[in-house]
């Protein structure tokens, strides 16, 4: 696991290859939001005043995710943990999120981009479960990028819900227990329809899952960025994919020889 230092190299373009290399992007990208309440005290500023300027990275990350090639972006928006926060946070992250919604949903579907949501939505306020309903069907046809939003999402929370289900279908007599493979686990997760991302991406400088994927991660590669979320641009997203192919994933097998 690496931890990004806080200099950045020139940007580079958006052209998903670089001239003569062809080592793969990650074909999905999952990143840890960390960072904006510490963005905004660090500035004498309300926590809030970092999740807003957090915002305008989700947009711009977005966009670059998708102009360089990846087909997955997931976004780990609100945890099940969140809800331990000061009520007026908490609020004013659903705010943020009614905000996003209404002013994105149209562009990213002219776009291309189809927005899926995991998590449990059960828990969500009423209009926001809406939202979340109304921006999936208005960028279902969307095939050029899928932007995951993890909402109210606990890694453990799914394991749990998914293991409940295959232990009902042995209960049934549908299944033997012996019969259960990693395969059904992860068919029964919210993630079933995405592969498991290539590169998990945390800013803040910490270094932990943080309850994020932690069935989906096993193969993963890790990078901790040192800036905080509403610093991470362009250019830092772009240094995370150089130093992403520039690992030898060998998947617990011998590195290739060459």
């Amino acid at each position: 696991m690496r931890r990004l230092l806080p200099g950045r190299p020139a940007p580079v373009t958006d052209v998903p290859p670089k001239t003569g290399d062809t080592r793969p992007l990650p074909g999905h990208v999952a990143i840890i939001m960390d960072g904006n309440g510490r963005w905004a005290t660090g500035r004498g500023l309300p926590r809030i005043a970092g999740h807003k300027r957090g915002i305008n990275s989700v947009r711009k990350i977005t966009r670059h995710a998708k102009a360089r090639g990846v087909r997955y972006l997931t976004l780990f928006a609100f945890s099940t943990e969140n809800w331990l926060r000061p009520k007026e946070e908490v609020h004013g992250l659903f705010d943020l999120f009614r905000y996003y919604m209404r002013r994105e949903c149209r562009t990213l579907a002219r776009e291309g981009v189809r927005i899926r949501f995991i998590g449990d939505s059960s828990e969500m306020p009423q209009d926001i479960q809406s939202m979340m309903v109304e921006a999936e069907n208005m960028t279902a046809a969307g095939d050029t990028m899928t932007l995951i939003v993890a909402l109210n999402y606990g890694s453990r929370a799914e394991i749990v819900t998914a293991t409940q289900r295959l232990a009902a279908r042995v209960a049934a007599g549908e299944l033997s227990a012996g019969d259960i493979t990693d395969t059904m686990i992860s068919a029964e997760l919210n993630t079933s329809d995405f592969p498991d991302p290539d590169l998990i991406i945390r800013t803040s400088g910490e270094q932990r899952l943080s309850n994020f994927l932690l069935w989906q991660a096993a193969y993963s590669e890790f990078l901790f960025v040192d800036r905080h979320w509403p610093d991470f641009d362009e250019p830092s997203f772009d240094e995370c994919l150089d130093l992403y192919c520039q690992r030898d994933r060998r998947f617990g097998g011998l590195r290739k020889s060459g």
